[in-house]
């Protein structure tokens, strides 16, 4: 799985001109699920979402200190698809994600997971499948990545333009077979 895990003062997600899902304070994550994607990877995203320490403990005044729960603010996810897209010569190419019928079940699992491991009633979505306006005001701004198959310290220091392991590899290797476009 990976998730843009961006701490917002508010979001909202409108489908057809209706507002369909919006929070205050708290974390706004677009989500993508890989096709070989499993139980392991909803479980270190949502421990990760939940935990990371994003916000200021206004009690000792130190920045990076408190998790959205800790905070008590809300979670807004987003399935995004695209997050697994990469471009195939100048045409998105997004076969390394799971496929729909399969991804939707696992989505509202992965909905179902982030609630329960925090409150139910602070955890929002949009709608499967559907085209989504996402609006945002970005707390910071601070946007971080996560991937469930990188360890951050890969993700920090790999370098740009060079071969790299896990899904990313698996997209160098689809781009040198079909070669240059």
């Amino acid at each position: 799985m990976r998730a843009v895990v961006q701490r917002v003062l508010s979001a909202k997600v409108e489908v057809e001109g209706r507002i369909v899902s919006e929070i205050g304070p708290g974390l706004c994550v677009l989500v993508g699920i890989f096709e070989g994607d499993s139980d392991v990877d909803s479980d270190y995203m949502c421990r990760k979402i939940l935990n990371m320490r994003l916000f200021m403990d206004d009690n000792k005044g130190r920045a990076w200190d408190q998790s959205v729960m800790q905070k008590k603010h809300e979670v807004l996810l987003v399935s995004q698809f695209t997050l697994y897209g990469f471009l195939q010569g100048n045409k998105p190419d997004f076969h390394l994600a799971m496929p729909p019928q399969k991804a939707r079940t696992f989505y509202q699992t992965f909905v179902e997971k982030v609630g329960k491991a925090f409150d139910p009633s602070k955890v929002k979505d949009g709608i499967f499948g559907a085209m989504m306006k996402v609006q945002l005001v970005n707390d910071g701004p601070v946007t971080m990545l996560l991937d469930s198959r990188k360890k951050a310290s890969d993700m920090a220091t790999e370098p740009i333009g060079e071969e790299r392991s896990g899904v990313a590899n698996d997209v160098v290797g689809v781009a040198k077979k079909l070669g240059p476009q």
